[in-house]
């Protein structure tokens, strides 16, 4: 990626719609706008006589012929998302009338992004840290307002703040401690050491705290994967229906009509989770069918919580008990469907507690099951402070080695080992913190996050 270069892309999505808006930003953003835009009206101007954060209306012309009628914004450097000269082309929605423009574009000089340039770019320009960068890609794919909530907090800086402190404390620190290793006739005093060991351990605290988040800011992030089993006509696609609020999966009275795996998202007290139906597990009466069982198994595998429904109106059955039993180490709760009828299903002592009534065809029951999911996934209340520190799985990773590290420093401080140990490893430890905002990353490091992103962000 070459910086110096002026970048454009298509910031929407493509397919029909009222807007589409394309961007460009680079020291040359408004002389290539100027290129194809023809002001219309007395108030509108050329984008490298406009004022910043100015909108112009006009025309993209190519040969002399109109592309389409759009609004121009320009926004000069640097008070821009990416710290450079940016121009925003709003043109009517379609993939045609976008198309063109990006391509009138290209042909005047600019170069088409990369996926997550136009974020790199403001990462790299300083306008925001590493996990700011990444909260811009938590927020387009947040599915959930807490979620969302989560990805603000972020982007505002809210985690950064701390990693930064804490980072501060580990530097100063390994600063205190070099500066003994260049005076080796002058020992650590002994209540000097013990203030720096007092810090260690609250920053390695302090790291816990956060390791502490991880589970919930994958939950947020990414979705709890929850497959729905069961016998045959025990109820799952109506279940699923249910708690989507809408008919996703074909819902018949024939065993057997789900053969393939079907997956959708929805917002569980304020989590998403995906829930996966699958074909009913049993000895398939046909090729299709097997092949459905056998990818019912493969998301089992995967499921990080199980929903089996069983039905109500009928006694257990020995198909039941096999799978009662086989996924009993996995987090679960079981569903007896049909509360509507006579209850004929008398569980074992063991799975009573697991178990919620339902009845899919009226909706009783569905709210003490989602309160359920939402207890299995995540205990206790959910606090405005708790999104403010959500870690995702690479600051995750960070962070372990850099609690290690300054595990392993306070154990060399206190064993009076020589201060070259404690200080490589304080160093291993900040540069890990430092990761996580960016202070120290690698090209490859970069290209890894930011090719994650969608092109025009």
């Amino acid at each position: 990626m070459l910086l110096h270069d002026t970048i454009a892309a298509i910031a929407t999505p493509l397919g029909e719609g009222g807007l589409a808006v394309l961007r460009l930003s680079g020291a040359q953003a408004l002389s290539i706008a100027d290129q194809c835009f023809v002001p219309v009206g007395s108030s509108s101007l050329k984008p490298t006589v406009a004022p910043s954060h100015t909108i112009h209306y006009g025309r993209i012309e190519r040969d002399g012929k109109t592309v389409d009628e759009v609004l121009v914004a320009v926004m000069r450097a640097p008070r821009t998302f990416t710290r450079e000269d940016v121009v925003e082309i709003t043109c009517h929605g379609g993939l045609l009338p976008a198309k063109m423009i990006l391509d009138l574009l290209l042909e005047n000089g600019a170069r088409l992004a990369e996926p997550g340039e136009f974020t790199k770019r403001a990462f790299l320009n300083g306008r925001i840290d590493l996990a700011q960068a990444e909260a811009v890609a938590d927020l387009i794919h947040a599915r959930t307002e807490l979620a969302m909530s989560a990805a603000n907090e972020q982007l505002a800086g809210k985690l950064s703040q701390r990693i930064e402190t804490l980072r501060d404390d580990l530097v100063k620190t390994l600063a205190h401690i070099e500066a003994h290793i260049d005076f080796p006739d002058e020992d650590i005093a002994p209540d000097t050491k013990e203030q720096l060991l007092n810090r260690l351990e609250r920053a390695v605290a302090f790291m816990d705290t956060l390791l502490r988040t991880a589970n919930e800011g994958q939950i947020l992030r990414r979705g709890v994967r929850t497959a729905i089993i069961g016998r045959p006509n025990a109820g799952k696609s109506s279940l699923l229906n249910q708690l989507l609020g809408h008919d996703r999966a074909i819902v018949s009275a024939m065993p057997g009509t789900t053969r393939d795996t079907i997956e959708e998202t929805a917002n569980i007290r304020g989590l998403p989770v995906v829930f996966i139906d699958t074909a009913g597990l049993r000895e398939a009466g046909d090729e299709l069918e097997a092949e459905g069982i056998r990818r019912s198994r493969e998301s089992l595998a995967k499921a990080e919580l199980i929903l089996h429904v069983l039905d109500g109106t009928e006694p257990l059955t020995a198909a039941d008990e096999i799978l009662l039993h086989e996924f009993e180490s996995k987090k679960r709760i079981l569903v007896r469907n049909k509360s509507d009828k006579t209850s004929r299903l008398e569980l074992p002592e063991k799975f009573r507690a697991a178990a919620v009534d339902v009845s899919c065809a009226t909706g009783t029951g569905l709210e003490p099951l989602k309160d359920a999911i939402k207890e299995c996934l995540w205990s206790g209340e959910i606090k405005a402070e708790m999104l403010q520190v959500m870690i995702n799985s690479r600051h995750q990773e960070a962070l372990k080695r850099a609690r290690e590290a300054t595990l392993r420093t306070v154990d060399a401080l206190r064993s009076g080992l020589t201060l070259e140990l404690p200080a490589m490893d304080l160093r291993i430890a900040a540069n890990a913190v430092g990761e996580i905002v960016g202070k120290t990353s690698t090209e490859d490091l970069l290209d890894s996050i930011f090719s994650q992103f969608c092109i025009g962000k």
